[in-house]
């Protein structure tokens, strides 16, 4: 429902203000403010990519000078034409209100849209504190609206054929295009807002794997929430179009904005329980109030925009169905996929079984294997070796991690740990990225992580120099590791990394006779000095690296029912066929890519 009202806010809002166009022009027709209307989405949802930083200075004095506006508009209607309507504050008009029936009841998916249009304005208000919220609200926002319609009041009381348009029918002529330019400006702020949260909805989406896989851009330094998503940003442009062209009146796309907004508001109200009792621990007796007094205000409201839903009201629940299938869908396949490859990870007691050359030739070269998981060697691994006859004889399991940070150090981005015995020639590596670096396609990464590889072999073995040596200094020790980098605080992360391999002994197995194959040729797996396996990496690197990447396939098993096959066999594959690929989220180059498939039955 949330992501509906980021789809019917802006085509609303539009609407709403380029309407005032007719008043000035009572011949024109419908479809050119449908017209206009559309040419504003467009060049709102175009400019989306270059992120908010830039104007957002221009927002809040756009919509201070809008709510003085309507405040002062309505305190001029108020006085002007009716002042009587001031009697509607008393209480007891709500009650003589509600005595009429149902006539009154049902005027309530009416008297919604006023709600609608102030829901807005709590949209994406997570950079301000709660102070400066709370004081805009209360000292500006909450007077100025309930001037502007009480003055609306007075002045449809007065003209009652003018209700279609009355904020434009009750302004002056010498300041209705001011004012319709202000109107403009303001919808395209409120727009902005419910656009921009409907980027965060989506983020926290794809952060619990429940939605596919799109490209978020950050386009603030300062603000981790300030994102872009430019997959979202066409499918909701493309979206408020066709509801915007669809419908044409405004009438229709507010009830669909109402059914939207009350959803929004009831789902608000019960996840605010777990939240209340779990989180700031209230008492219980504190919860049922709260609850009982929302739900004493939603539900007749609620109840009264269900019998619009053949007006226009279904809208945001076909949004919001369509949207929860995807979700369900993609969550329900990947925790399959990954359960699947959890289980069928390769133990540690296989690899060593396997002795050094892991029972198949080893090539020169390096070999990046990149998986999800963080801990364990993949599935994938064990497919590879076993469909081979030959693998490179340095191999690295890289691990893409994304940080909610804005950056993470070069110094600090690579942790490196060993895999199995050194003969082995195993290692793991957990590359770190906040959400502005850039995992560019190029030799910079490869130079990065081999470098940080290096490193690791040199201070490992000066740590094994030390342990093996009573008379080793720690000062020395110490200005040793300043002068080889100031990764060492990096590498000494590693141990309490989620990566945990398991513990082996330095001591290789007897496979084998310790020695390793190199393309019809033999070395000895032990090095003498850190040196000699330096120079075995260096040529290793010299040889060339390939990125190996897992392309896995699940499918629903024969004996599966008949939602779960096309849910994983044809929702989820879609899914997985039209959202990013691994080879671009971790900007592999094609040409020293060997992608390793291989169908997983669920």
């Amino acid at each position: 429902m949330a992501v509906g009202d980021g789809i019917l806010t802006p085509a609303i809002s539009v609407l709403s203000a380029t309407g005032g166009i007719q008043v000035e022009e009572p011949r024109m027709i419908n479809d050119v403010v449908v017209i206009v209307s559309v040419v504003i989405l467009i060049g709102l949802f175009s400019m989306q990519h270059y992120g908010t930083d830039k104007v957002s200075w221009l927002f809040a004095p756009i919509v201070f000078i809008w709510f003085i506006l309507i405040g002062v508009l309505g305190a001029v209607n108020i006085y002007t034409y009716d002042r009587s309507v001031l009697k509607a504050f008393n209480p007891i008009y709500v009650y003589r209100y509600f005595k009429r029936g149902k006539t009154s009841w049902a005027s309530l998916g009416g008297i919604m849209l006023s709600i609608t249009g102030t829901e807005a304005l709590f949209a994406d208000l997570s950079y301000f504190p709660v102070q400066a919220i709370q004081i805009a609200f209360t000292t500006v926002v909450f007077p100025c609206l309930l001037l502007q319609y009480t003055g609306q009041a007075a002045y449809i009381a007065t003209y009652k054929k003018n209700v279609s348009h009355a904020f434009y029918y009750s302004l002056p002529d010498r300041i209705l295009w001011p004012a319709f330019a202000v109107a403009t400006a303001a919808a395209i702020v409120s727009s902005q807002a419910t656009i921009s949260a409907t980027y965060s909805i989506i983020k926290q989406a794809l952060a619990v794997g429940c939605f596919p896989r799109v490209k978020i851009i950050h386009t603030s330094k300062k603000y981790l929430g300030q994102i872009y998503s430019p997959d979202i940003n066409w499918i909701l442009m493309v979206l408020c179009i066709a509801v915007t062209a669809g419908f044409k009146k405004q009438s229709q796309i507010a009830n669909a904005y109402g059914t939207a907004v009350i959803m929004v508001m009831l789902v608000t109200t019960f996840l605010m329980i777990p939240i209340m009792l779990l989180v700031w621990r209230s008492h219980w007796t504190l919860v049922v109030l709260f609850t009982v007094f929302s739900l004493v205000v939603e539900i007749p409201y609620l109840t009264a925009v269900m019998r619009k839903i053949d007006q226009g009201g279904w809208v945001p629940l076909v949004f919001a169905v369509a949207i929860l299938l995807v979700m369900y869908v993609w969550h329900y396949g990947t925790l399959k996929r990954y359960e699947f490859e959890m289980h069928s990870k390769v133990s540690m007691a296989w690899i060593l079984g396997l002795g050094p050359s892991l029972g198949l030739v080893r090539v020169p070269g390096i070999g990046l294997v990149y998986t999800e998981l963080a801990r364990g060697v993949p599935h994938i691994f064990s497919h590879f070796i076993t469909n081979l006859p030959a693998i490179h004889s340095a191999l690295v399991f890289v691990c893409v991690k994304y940080l909610p940070v804005y950056t993470v150090p070069t110094d600090e981005r690579f942790l490196v740990k060993r895999i199995g015995p050194k003969n082995f020639h195993m290692f793991r590596c957990v590359a770190r990225y906040g959400y502005k670096d850039i995992h560019k396609k190029d030799d910079d990464f490869e130079k990065m992580l081999f470098d940080s590889l290096l490193l690791f072999v040199r201070l490992e073995s000066m740590m094994e120099e030390y342990t093996d040596s009573d008379e080793y200094s720690a000062l020395a020790d110490q200005q040793e590791l300043n002068e080889v980098s100031s990764n060492a605080r990096s590498i000494a992360e590693l141990s309490s990394y989620a990566s945990h391999d398991s513990i082996v002994p330095v001591r290789s197995p007897e496979n084998n006779n310790g020695r390793v194959m190199l393309s019809g040729q033999t070395t000895t797996a032990a090095f003498e000095t850190v040196g000699d396996e330096v120079a075995f990496l260096n040529s290793c690197r010299d040889a060339g690296v390939v990125h190996i990447l897992g392309n896995t396939v699940i499918r629903a098993r024969r004996d599966s029912g008949l939602v779960k096959k096309i849910a994983i066999n044809y929702l989820y594959a879609f899914l997985r066929k039209i959202c990013r690929e691994n080879s671009v989220i971790f900007n592999v180059p094609h040409e020293s890519l060997l992608n390793v498939g291989q169908v997983f039955y669920v």
